[in-house]
């Protein structure tokens, strides 16, 4: 930090516009705070439900901690190799991103344990107050991130001010996020599915059942794979996503458009902080209608803000106006993505009621009718991104102030887009990370036997987490589909640059389309391999269960404990071993590809990862959810225990790794193939020029 301050002493002297973002961050960190310490304040409840949560707290770290053995040294090694063939700076950058995707993990990961055992006490004092309590520890989590994020990029960027030197935050930021993803999410789902294969559909007891040995894996994993993967994983997409309007930024040479993505950044951290505060405890019936406003509340501050910066910092020039519509697409794209998302995987509309009807013919048919509204939600949601792609595009390209960067303003509109979308990470993450506070304060109800309202309250807002929790995914996964177009055009310039002519990165080079057809290979590979990773880590799950039921039948009759701390090793280890497999491919593909064939099948590369990526984690995402809320729904109906039950509950079973594994998965491999491949171009053209 004091390097940092003699840097950013030496080279500037800090005006208003410049001191926002920083400001806005230190004002996120602060109300997270608050949020925090109110949090902690609220009683915990009983003996007997502070050891559930400290059982939970305790696997949850010596996951992660086991975790970490892995991706420390990993990071280490990438850290001196990137930053003595690419650069000192992009060394530097990687280990900022590294280190504090890690930390936006954690940070997710205590604040969800700590509020979710309150939760479960408040569940006796009604939903308003159990909500209020899960929604703010969310807001702790959702206020942090992302102020941690825009707080890095921008203190790099005024310390290096060419962003291609710090572009290797981006490859940090994704590989740490990876790894935390795909061994939480692994983690999570093999234990859920052995929770529920052999509690809920052999032996038919109710979910989160103490007489359970998965049931302590399951809330282990609930905090490993939705609060620390999800928390290290909006911090990623909003670094690369902000990496890219800087990459953009720098191609047009304008100083002033420079600052304004990190001003946008700043306008969605300040918005997002009162969208946050505006969440309360009274007169709540439904848990949707608050969430639903603080967002609202956030996009109308954050378009107000991002006109008045606009206006002061760019001009009262066509090209500011231009530049600014941008970012309303951006502001209203994500209640549209919401409203898909909503669409397809909120028990109240048809696309789920008809899964859930469906069960009534057996598995087949449920799985199917899942598999096929999963692939209808990607209609819509390329259309949304299509006509924001084509309009922000087109007002920003038209609007350049020179007929020669026409084309290079087309490409900032669009990933200042993408920029406004993230911008409001803060109150999007919040509205999410109160899911897993209430899945886990749902657990801890049924294990110390509150009684079946207090369950009722935690099913209530569990079920609307579900939806948020696939709404989020969406959100990141268009994100990460418009920031990715800004980096493969950064990454062609760049290219260009470094190789002194114009590459050929038409169809009619065959080295493109290679890369295409590679490219596109890889999510439904990486696919394959994390669902079955999923499959092998759950088989040894349900083998424990089975065998922990059989040799002491004393277990089913409630006489003797499960050995819970079993299922958790046996999730642990069979995580850790699917760990490197897809982060490995993610960092060497577009390498070996650059190596054997140049750069321009790299740019196809990374359009097909693209293309095929983001419709399959979004099919994925919303036939996951809408299983899960089928299940839900046929659970809110009284059926519990029946054969339609047990039906949607293997739905839900099937649909863990799509949603919860595999989709958020593919969103991280997107952003990491980009960044490899601009922070390593350097590398193909030195090899090819051999």
């Amino acid at each position: 930090m004091i390097y940092i301050s003699q840097k950013l002493a030496c080279r500037y002297k800090m005006e208003i516009h410049e001191l926002l973002p920083i400001g806005a961050a230190i004002a996120s960190f602060a109300m997270a705070a608050g949020f925090a310490v109110w949090v902690s304040k609220q009683s915990p409840g009983t003996k007997e439900m502070m050891e559930i949560s400290d059982a939970v707290r305790v696997g949850a770290a010596a996951f992660l901690r086991r975790e970490m053995k892995i991706i420390i040294p990993i990071a280490i090694g990438l850290a001196v190799i990137i930053g003595y063939f690419i650069g000192f700076s992009n060394g530097i950058a990687f280990a900022v991103g590294a280190t504090l995707s890690a930390v936006a993990g954690f940070i997710s990961l205590k604040i969800t344990v700590k509020a979710a055992v309150r939760a479960a006490n408040l569940t006796s004092s009604g939903l308003g107050k159990t909500f209020a309590l899960a929604f703010r520890g969310g807001a702790t989590v959702g206020l942090v991130v992302p102020a941690m994020a825009l707080l890095a990029i921008t203190l790099l960027y005024y310390v290096y001010p060419d962003p291609i030197t710090i572009a290797g935050v981006g490859i940090g930021a994704s590989l740490i996020a990876l790894f935390i993803r795909i061994g939480g999410g692994i983690f999570t789902k093999a234990a859920d599915m052995g929770a529920d294969l052999v509690g809920k559909v052999e032996v038919n007891i109710p979910e989160d059942d103490p007489r359970n040995p998965a049931t302590i894996a399951d809330n282990v994993g609930d905090n490993v794979g939705d609060a620390a993967g999800m928390g290290s994983d909006v911090y990623e997409s909003y670094i690369i996503t902000m990496l890219a309007s800087l990459l953009i930024a720098a191609l047009i040479a304008a100083p002033e458009t420079l600052m304004y993505p990190l001003l946008i950044g700043a306008s969605g951290t300040i918005a997002s902080i009162i969208g946050a505060i505006t969440v309360g405890s009274k007169n709540i019936t439904d848990v949707m209608k608050p969430l639903s406003r603080s967002f609202y509340i956030s996009a109308a501050i954050a378009i107000s803000l991002n006109f008045v910066f606009a206006y002061q910092f760019l001009g009262q020039t066509t090209t500011a106006y231009a530049l600014f519509g941008s970012t309303v697409i951006g502001v209203i794209l994500v209640p549209v993505i919401q409203k898909i998302t909503d669409r397809y995987t909120n028990y109240k509309y048809k696309p789920v009621q008809e899964i859930a009807d469906s069960a009534k013919w057996g598995y087949a048919s449920l799985t199917l009718m899942g598999i096929t509204k999963g692939m209808q939600s990607t209609g819509p949601f390329m259309i949304a991104l299509v006509v924001a792609i084509i309009i922000s595009f087109a007002i920003s390209s038209a609007a350049a102030p020179d007929p020669s960067q026409a084309l290079l303003y087309g490409i900032f509109g669009t990933s200042l887009t993408a920029m406004a979308m993230l911008s409001l990470a803060g109150i999007v993450l919040s509205i999410d990370a109160f899911g897993p506070i209430a899945d886990n304060a749902g657990g801890i109800v049924e294990m110390t036997g509150m009684g079946e309202e207090n369950r009722k309250v935690t099913d209530q807002i569990d079920a609307v987490g579900n939806t948020t929790k696939a709404v989020t995914k969406g959100f990141a996964i268009a994100s990460a589909g418009l920031a990715a177009l800004a980096m493969i055009q950064a990454f062609q310039f760049e290219a260009n640059k470094v190789f002194n002519t114009v590459l050929d990165y038409s169809l009619t080079n065959p080295a493109v389309t290679v890369g295409l057809l590679v490219g596109g290979l890889l999510p439904f590979f990486i696919t394959g391999q994390l669902i079955s990773g999923v499959s092998r880590a759950a088989s040894k799950m349900v083998d424990e269960v089975r065998r922990q039921f059989k040799s002491d039948p004393g277990i089913l009759e409630g006489k003797s404990k499960p050995d819970y701390v079993k299922c958790v090793d046996i999730a642990t280890v069979a995580s850790l071993k699917e760990l490197w497999k897809s982060a490995s491919i993610a960092i060497s593909a577009p390498i070996v590809l650059g190596i054997l064939l140049g750069p321009t099948a790299v740019a196809g590369l990374l359009m097909g990862a693209v293309v095929s990526g983001i419709f399959l984690a979004f099919h994925l995402a919303n036939t996951g959810g809408a299983w899960d809320n089928a299940k839900k729904l046929v659970e809110m109906k009284g059926e519990r225990g029946t054969e339609v039950h047990k039906v949607t509950v293997v739905g839900d079973i099937i649909g863990d790794p799509y949603k919860d594994t595999a989709a958020p998965a593919l969103n991280t491999v997107i952003k990491l193939l980009n960044t490899v491949a601009i922070v390593f171009v350097s590398a193909f053209i030195a090899v090819i020029s051999l």
